[in-house]
C-alpha cells in the first residue's frame, strides 16, 4: 500500500520531508476494519505531528492523518458482516492516526455512514471537524438554542462548520476572521457577527453584541487569548480551548472567572479512549448527519489535491491562505 513517509534524518521539518511511498499492508485486529481510502484531510494537528510537536498516541500509526473516507476492504476476525459495516459499505471515519495513506484500519466505532447527499470524497471533511465541534460544544459546553457563541478563526476547517452547526441548531454566531473575504464568507454561512482580529478587539465586540458576553467560546490560540476569551464571557459562560497555536502558558485572572461563575475547559479528542470517540461518533451521526443530509450544514472543501501533493497541502495550510478543509485523494 502506499502511505505518506515524513523523510529526514528525525522525521521532522518543513513540507518538504513529506513524500509518498510503498510500505506493508496494515490488517484488521478484533474490534477493527480496514478501508480503502478513497480522501483524507489535512488538519492544524498534521502539521504539527510533521514538526515532531504533536505524535500519535501509543499504539497509534505514525503515518500522519486524523480521517479519511472509502470502502471497508476486510473486518476484523471478531466483527460480525452487517452488524453494522459489510465489505465494500461507503463509509467516512475517526483515526488516531494512519489517514494519509491507500489502506488503514480502525476500530469499528469510529467508522460513521457517509451523510446522504455527500460525495465519498467530499465526506473526508467531515469526520474530525464534525466529532470537535458536537464534542466540544455540545456534548461538553452545553450550547443551546437562543445562546450565543463565539468561535475563533471561522474560516477554517473547524470554524466553517461550527457555524453552520451553531447556526442550524438556534445559536447566534460570532467568529474572528483575518481578511475581509474569509469574514464575508462566514456571514454566508450563518454568523451574525464577524470581527476582523487585525482592527478590532473582540471582547468590546462579543460585550457589545452579545449583551455583555457570549455564553460559549471555541478557542484554538490558547494561551495567547486565554484572559480575553475570559473577558468576552457572560455570567455562566464556557470557554473551550482544543488548540494552542498562541502558546502554552497563560495568565488566568480567578477573581474574574469566579465573578462569572465561568468555566474553562481544555480537551483533546486524538488521544480519547475508543469508547469515548465512538460515543462522540454515535452522536454525530445521530444528530450532525441529519442536518448534512438535508444541506442545513455542508463540507467546506477549499481545494482537493492527489495524495503525492502533500507538501504542497501542508505548505497551504501553514500559509494560512485556505478558507475550510485540504483534501487529498486517492
Amino acid at each position: 500500500m502506499r502511505a505518506v513517509h515524513a523523510g529526514g534524518p528525525d522525521g521532522k521539518g518543513g513540507p518538504e520531508i513529506l513524500s509518498v511511498r510503498e510500505v506493508p499492508d496494515v490488517e484488521p485486529g478484533p474490534g477493527e476494519v480496514a478501508i480503502d481510502v478513497a480522501a483524507t484531510a489535512v488538519n492544524r494537528a498534521d502539521t504539527l505531528q510533521r514538526q515532531g510537536l504533536y505524535p500519535p498516541p501509543p499504539g497509534a500509526s505514525e503515518v500522519i492523518g486524523l480521517e479519511c473516507s472509502g470502502r471497508i476492504a476486510a473486518l476484523g476476525p471478531d466483527v460480525v458482516a452487517g452488524e453494522p459495516w459489510s465489505v465494500d459499505d461507503e463509509v467516512c471515519a475517526l483515526l488516531a492516526g494512519g489517514g494519509y495513506a491507500s489502506r488503514v484500519v480502525v476500530p469499528v466505532g469510529q467508522v460513521m455512514p457517509v451523510p446522504d447527499g455527500i460525495d465519498l470524497v467530499s465526506a473526508a471533511a467531515l469526520p474530525e471537524v464534525a466529532c470537535t465541534v458536537w464534542s466540544n460544544v455540545f456534548m461538553v459546553a452545553g450550547l443551546q438554542p437562543g445562546e450565543t457563541f463565539l468561535v475563533h478563526g471561522g474560516a477554517g476547517g473547524i470554524g466553517t462548520f461550527a457555524i453552520q452547526l451553531a447556526t442550524a441548531l438556534g445559536s447566534r454566531v460570532l467568529t474572528t476572521g483575518g481578511t475581509a473575504a474569509k469574514r464575508a464568507f462566514c456571514e454566508e454561512l450563518g454568523a451574525a457577527v464577524t470581527i476582523d482580529y487585525h482592527e478590532e478587539d473582540f471582547v468590546e465586540v462579543a460585550k457589545a453584541e452579545a449583551s455583555g458576553g457570549v455564553d460559549v467560546i471555541l478557542d484554538n490560540m490558547g494561551a495567547s487569548y486565554l484572559g480575553r476569551n475570559v473577558s468576552a464571557l457572560a455570567t455562566e459562560g464556557r470557554l473551550v480551548i482544543i488548540g494552542m497555536q498562541g502558546g502554552i502558558k497563560g495568565e488566568l485572572n480567578i477573581a474574574a472567572l469566579l465573578n462569572k461563575r465561568a468555566a474553562v475547559i481544555a480537551t483533546s479528542l486524538r488521544g480519547r479512549p475508543a469508547a469515548g470517540k465512538a460515543a462522540i461518533c454515535a452522536g454525530v451521526v445521530e444528530h450532525v448527519w441529519p442536518l448534512v443530509a438535508d444541506g442545513s450544514v455542508r463540507p467546506i472543501i477549499d481545494r482537493r489535491l492527489p495524495l503525492e501533493d502533500v507538501a504542497e497541502a501542508h505548505r497551504t495550510m501553514d500559509a494560512g491562505s485556505h478558507t475550510g478543509k485540504l483534501l487529498l485523494t486517492l
